[in-house]
């Protein structure tokens, strides 16, 4: 399980932050001041760190730096949303940066890029008795082969990397089609339905009245 450290002074977002990624599967320790969260860098091993630039007692531009010299990857997410301030965050080495407000779905997407980018990304994963190799792209459901599509393996990552969440029909076809979603729903309809029949996910896989579909797993609640 990969460890992102948040280092955010405002608790509500912090903690929002942390929900959601505690959802995808994620640990995370939370740091509301620089001081603090440059502390549990020097104490703890962490593959991503989450930073805030205009925090208490130590900024984010002086604990960039002291993460770029424990190779630590970090994305900044703040509300400097100005072209000079991404263009002054990545040049002093941030790995991403990401401005308030965001979607929680690109918040996710930037993170597994990021964990994936430095090879922090666990390369199984194991959940509903599946067991997903991401790079062979192949499942087992207790212990037996499932015969996936491209697609719908690319469908099932997704549920998986973000459980309990409600994906909406044009999120999950620009996810797993990779193109603009022209309204026509049938075609995540039928492949949703595929999916659930040969993963044995019926109840598992709810769909979410006019929204789309969501992955339960009640653990994760």
């Amino acid at each position: 399980m990969n460890k992102i450290l948040i280092v955010e002074d405002e608790e509500a977002i912090a903690n929002l932050i942390k929900m959601n990624l505690k959802n995808a599967g994620y640990y995370c320790d939370v740091s509301y001041n620089g001081k603090d969260g440059a502390d549990k860098m020097q104490t703890e091993h962490y593959d991503l760190c989450l930073l805030d630039i205009m925090l208490p007692e130590v900024n984010g531009y002086e604990l960039l730096d002291y993460a770029k010299s424990i190779e630590l990857p970090v994305i900044f997410l703040t509300a400097k949303g100005e072209t000079a301030d991404k263009v002054k965050g990545l040049q002093a080495g941030a790995d991403d940066y990401i401005t308030k407000p965001f979607e929680v779905l690109e918040l996710l997407a930037r993170v597994e890029n990021i964990l994936r980018r430095f090879e922090k990304t666990a390369r199984c994963i194991d959940i509903l008795d599946l067991h997903i190799d991401t790079v062979s792209r192949t499942v087992t459901k207790s212990g037996v082969p499932l015969k996936l599509t491209y697609k719908e393996f690319d469908l099932l990552l997704l549920f998986v990397r973000n459980p309990n969440v409600a994906l909406y029909r044009e999120v999950i076809y620009e996810h797993v089609w990779d193109s603009t979603y022209m309204g026509d729903s049938r075609t995540v309809d039928l492949h949703v339905q595929r999916l659930r029949k040969k993963a044995g996910l019926e109840n598992q896989i709810e769909a979410v009245y006019k929204v789309g579909y969501r992955l339960t797993i009640e653990e994760l609640k």
